[in-house]
């Protein structure tokens, strides 16, 4: 047997016996991405099982791994395992006293064939194998799924992924036309375009100032912009680092760019400043800049509540929803552990069927779904109209109505329970052939849900959505529910994360450097400062001069790292930068994300591709001090 392993290497292992070779091929890590690999040796126990014998070789190696401080994750590529004959293996990995046995590691993803997005669940034949890093659930707290009893889904922009280029776009229109024709905007506004890639999650929009921000997790303001002009650093400073007290950047002062549902009106707001601006007398006086952010959510509303965005979703759902055929294989497998699904949505009914529908709904041999209620059978609750987030607060007092899925008729309810119609001595019947494994409501609260669904203690509800405070935050602050936080941005950006490893480790070289030629600067000026009398003319010209050469090499550096950073921002966004970042701090989005979202992940589905029993158990958190004492980032 023979070992050989190296940083830029796989590692083979073979094993010998009188029947058949044993091939072992290891990558760089075989660990899921969110461990650390210590600096002392990793033991590996692998046990070679045949009919005729037991073969355990024990063996301990280190393994070459590329680190960056600014990086949290290791990153890897996918392992195979090859084996002939009907060979199996059983094995664990021991990590810095971790134990991670074939009952964890076995939880991982192949890529589908032809990289489609087919059903390849985890307890599939094609499913077990490495998840790709994209498609992964990272975890803040750790979290038993054994313990779950009910899982719930949002469904706008979680179970439904909307496309932005169709449906913000149709939503940008729809409120430019309520701004122009029913609160009196100018018609040059209709002349607009809508660019969906502009805004991002997490910024903040000064209503008052008619900027919109991005902040780090200490809530200093980092990146700003007037309209679409950048502002100066001394603007920025001079207008939200000059005060006494700290700004809150909250409502009613500020808005919370928090859901994709925002981006539109977002970018919206931005035109209008630029717009207000620039053209004097065109938008009626006495409208400020708060006064155009409320009639842009004014517009919003009216959009939502004529039926607008609705009725050209429910004509050809496909233009404007990303398909995902994995989502009925892990509802499926979900029930099939024993576990109640239910789905909490603000949407009504109407609407609900239609998107469900396409997503979850029978096909016809022509691609089309004809819409009736088969989905239902892959929950045990559906609420619509829950007007969340108040659905979360157990006082919420809002009557349960059950929903007549044939008319959409609202049904009164005794607490979710049947009541007799007037003339009636019994509850109305469902009719024959009708579906009864899953009750659809609309209103009430989340008191009702648990009583329908026997839920004895919150901590057994994992809620997965999309909004950080319609969503999560409510339901882990209010109820102790689980979370898990729903990000489609995430799967790019993980994926640029892998690419720039390398321009990130640079950068932070760069930081160092310019460290450690500022220390020496303020070394020799010290010196000059202190000891001035001691030292001679000449002495005190060759300091003066090597200050003046340290100077200029600081100073090289400085626009060396300021031109690499600005390009490692642009990749991610040219704006706005890396969705989870602010300059080198967590950004306030990521740090809402790590407060309030047990789990996280790019797409709701990739819950597929873990068993329904996993165990999500968080990193090692580490402080500034522990990195260079643990050599973790050397």
């Amino acid at each position: 047997m023979y070992i050989y392993v190296s940083c830029n290497c796989i590692a083979t292992l073979r094993a010998f016996d009188s029947h058949s070779p044993l091939i072992l091929t290891v990558p760089k890590c075989l660990f899921k991405p969110k461990m650390r690999i210590p600096r002392r040796p990793v033991t590996f126990y692998i046990s070679h099982i045949t009919p005729k014998f037991l073969f355990v070789p024990v063996f301990s190696f280190h393994f070459g791994a590329f680190w960056s401080r600014t990086s949290d994750h290791f990153l890897h590529k996918r392992s195979r395992i090859v084996s002939g004959g009907d060979n199996q293996f059983h094995s664990s990995y021991t990590m810095d006293g971790t134990m991670v046995t074939d009952k964890t590691s076995q939880f991982r993803h192949t890529v589908c064939k032809d990289g489609a997005q087919d059903a390849c669940i985890w307890s599939s034949p094609e499913g077990g194998h490495t998840i790709e890093i994209g498609k992964q659930i990272f975890c803040n707290r750790s979290l038993n799924m054994k313990n779950i009893v009910a899982v719930g889904f949002d469904m706008d922009y979680t179970l439904a992924q909307y496309k932005p280029e169709t449906f913000e776009s149709l939503a940008y229109v729809g409120t430019i036309k309520k701004l122009v024709h029913d609160l009196g905007y100018p018609s040059e506004l209709l002349e607009w375009s809508f660019d969906w890639k502009y805004m991002v999650r997490g910024l903040v929009l000064d209503k008052k100032r008619g900027n919109i921000l991005k902040m780090d997790r200490h809530k200093y303001v980092k990146v700003a912009y007037h309209g679409f002009r950048e502002m100066s650093k001394e603007d920025k400073v001079g207008t939200y680092g000059h005060t006494l007290t700290r700004d809150a950047f909250d409502e009613p002062d500020y808005a919370l760019i928090d859901t994709l549902f925002s981006l539109a009106e977002a970018y919206l707001f931005a035109q209008l400043v630029d717009f207000k601006d620039n053209n004097p007398g065109k938008i009626r006086e006495g409208t400020d800049y708060p006064s155009m952010y409320k009639d842009v959510r004014a517009a919003v509303d009216l959009c939502h509540r004529d039926g607008t965005l609705k009725q050209m979703v429910a004509r050809d759902p496909k233009r404007y929803i990303n398909e995902d055929t994995a989502i009925v294989p892990m509802l499926k497998m979900l029930k099939a552990s024993g576990r109640a699904t239910f789905l909490v949505t603000n949407s009504l009914w109407d609407y609900t069927n239609v998107v469900m529908n396409f997503l979850c709904g029978t096909r016809a041999p022509d691609g089309s779904s004809p819409c009736n209620v088969d989905w239902l059978q892959y929950f045990n609750v559906v609420i619509t109209g829950s007007a969340k987030p108040s659905f979360f607060h157990e006082d919420n007092r809002a009557n349960l109505f059950e929903v007549d899925v044939e008319s959409g008729m609202l049904r009164n309810t005794d607490n979710g329970n049947p009541m007799p119609q007037v003339g009636s001595i019994s509850p109305r019947l469902p009719l024959k052939g009708m579906d009864t494994s899953c009750k659809v409501f609309q209103g009430g609260s989340v008191g009702h849900l648990h009583k329908l669904l026997s839920i004895a203690s919150s901590s057994q509800v994992l809620y997965v959505g999309d909004h950080i405070y319609g969503d999560i935050l409510r339901s882990k602050k209010v109820l102790g529910w689980r979370t898990m936080l729903v990000v489609p941005e995430l799967e790019k950006e993980v994926q640029l994360l892998c690419e720039l490893r390398n321009t990130r480790k640079q950068l932070q070289l760069l930081r160092n450097e310019s460290d450690q030629i500022e220390d020496k600067i303020h070394h020799l000026k010290w010196s000059l400062k202190f000891d001035g009398d001691n030292v001679g003319e000449i002495e005190k010209q060759r300091l003066s001069s090597k200050i003046n050469d340290l100077e200029s090499q600081r100073e090289q550096v400085r626009l060396q790292h300021q031109q690499a950073q600005r390009e490692c921002h642009q990749k991610f966004h040219k704006v706005w930068g890396q969705l989870m970042k602010t300059g080198y701090q967590n950004s306030r989005f990521a740090h809402q994300v790590e407060r309030f979202a047990c789990l996280y992940t790019g797409q709701v589905s990739n819950l597929s591709l873990y068993s329904p029993d996993k165990y999500y158990r968080p990193s090692e958190d580490f402080m500034p001090h522990e990195f260079d004492i643990l050599a973790l980032f050397q």
